[in-house]
């Protein structure tokens, strides 16, 4: 375990998003042979009855083999979800007995950033690899 603390620390590039509850971390990795590969960590916040709080990790590891495949299922299946939902975020208060003018804005939300977030996304997501 000290070993990979020790390389876990060293830092060659990374990235963090958060995103409410969870964090991700992008941290891209040296091989003993010195090449790199990324890890993508997964740190989501729960609190304790008694106020503090607590993080459960998880990690994927993902080497340069796998990256092209990686990249276009992620693609893929980034695009169906927004191609088949559109990109605003349906939770139960848009449900119908929420809000009745809440329609109207659904209906027309997917058209208007279903282009510009599916392209940017791609722009954005593992450009930097």
């Amino acid at each position: 375990m000290g070993d990979y603390e020790m390389m876990d620390k060293e830092e060659i590039y990374s990235k963090v998003l958060r995103a409410g509850r969870r964090t991700y971390f992008f941290d891209v990795r040296a091989t003993k042979a010195g090449d790199y590969y990324l890890t993508i960590t997964e740190s989501k916040k729960f609190t304790n009855d008694d106020g503090s709080f607590h993080y459960k990790k998880h990690k994927i590891y993902l080497y340069k083999e796998d990256f092209t495949e990686f990249r276009e299922i992620l693609g893929e299946m980034t695009d169906y979800i927004i191609n088949e939902k559109g990109t605003e975020v349906i939770s139960e208060r848009h449900q119908k007995d929420y809000k009745r003018e809440d329609n109207d804005f659904v209906a027309q939300e997917p058209k208007t950033h279903e282009d510009t977030s599916t392209d940017s996304f791609t722009d954005i997501s593992f450009e930097d690899i």
